[in-house]
């Protein structure tokens, strides 16, 4: 930390956060109208934020985070490992949509090579509606970031004042300010109504500095795709990904891991095939863990990462091996 009061800079993406609407009743045109304000207006409208810290703001992209994917991880993620390897930054605020962000923001969480400070914080409510979030969200961004008790915690969220580990954080309404949860394990802590930081909790998960994935060369990612088994569903899309050569799949089923017979039939014939398959939940909490049939199938168990957060986990393991137990056991370390 920097003596006086900590640099954190700020990399802006877009997203809500920064939405347009067409008046101050609009809750759900702006994504379509598609404009957004720049991070230097956003700051504006928050000049208590000179007391928390010496902001530098970029806008690195302007979408919705619906237009964010695996590009614009690795775009990101250099960005911040650059700015964080400049002893004069202390942290990093990212602002992003939040259609995606629990993607970018595990994404980051593995790939950050810095026990700095970098957190994510977007808005349900665009800048220009009554009773925006935006502007909250993002002092309060600032002020997790600069704050020295966040030093080494990976990274995390903040919306709604409850700060999240990435892990963990899933948005769970399609509109309520409140929408940022960690299903049943417990959020880490509040960016207080007194202005402090308070953490109750710390990630044990390996994460930033610790973890095995280096992207900072890459300027593409092996492809995983998602299929979503419901009553009755088949081999369809199950064979479309094999057909497809997709270099890995996540099958989401249900409960603690059953699925359609049809389904794990094709999920089988898959990993036959050489793409690794790891078996998910649609189920919005609890474990899928390794049984003697899945491990007959050399299938891959995704402890409780909901499919998305496999995903991601899945794509970064190939880059580094397609062993199936040595991905097994980053499933049951990351």
């Amino acid at each position: 930390m920097n003596a006086g009061k900590p640099t954190i800079s700020i990399v802006a993406t877009g997203g809500s956060i920064a939405g347009v609407g067409p008046d101050r009743l609009d809750y759900i045109l702006y994504p379509e109208l598609g404009e957004h304000i720049t991070i230097e207006q956003s700051l504006e409208r928050i000049p208590e934020s000179e007391f928390l810290a010496q902001v530098e703001p970029e806008d690195l992209i302007s979408v919705g985070s619906t237009a964010i994917g695996p590009e614009e991880w690795l775009k990101l993620t250099k960005r911040i490992n650059s700015l964080l390897a400049n002893d004069q930054i202390d942290g990093v605020v990212v602002t992003h949509g939040t259609a995606t962000l629990e993607e970018t923001a595990y994404f980051l969480h593995l790939t950050v090579k810095s026990e700095k400070p970098v957190v994510l914080t977007g808005a349900m409510r665009p800048p220009t509606a009554i009773g925006t979030d935006a502007d909250l969200n993002l002092l309060d961004a600032i002020r997790v970031a600069a704050s020295p008790i966040s030093f080494g915690k990976g990274v995390l969220t903040i919306l709604n004042n409850e700060i999240q580990c990435a892990r963990d954080v899933v948005k769970t309404n399609t509109f309520r300010v409140e929408t940022f949860k960690p299903n049943e394990l417990g959020f880490l802590g509040y960016a207080d109504s007194d202005g402090e930081v308070v953490f109750y909790r710390a990630p044990l998960r390996r994460h930033t500095t610790t973890t095995e994935f280096q992207v900072d060369e890459m300027n593409t990612l092996p492809r995983v795709d998602i299929v979503y088994c419901y009553a009755g569903s088949d081999e369809l899309l199950i064979n479309a990904v094999r057909s497809n050569h997709s270099d890995g799949l996540v099958l989401a089923g249900f409960g603690g891991g059953s699925f359609p017979p049809k389904a794990i039939e094709a999920a089988a014939q898959a990993v036959a095939e050489g793409i690794p398959v790891v078996l998910a939940s649609r189920s919005i909490a609890g474990r899928v863990v390794m049984t003697p049939r899945k491990e007959e199938q050399q299938f891959i168990a995704s402890d409780n990462l909901q499919p998305q957060k496999a995903r991601i986990l899945l794509m970064l393991a190939l880059t580094a091996t397609r062993d199936r137990k040595a991905i097994q056991r980053m499933f049951g370390e990351y």
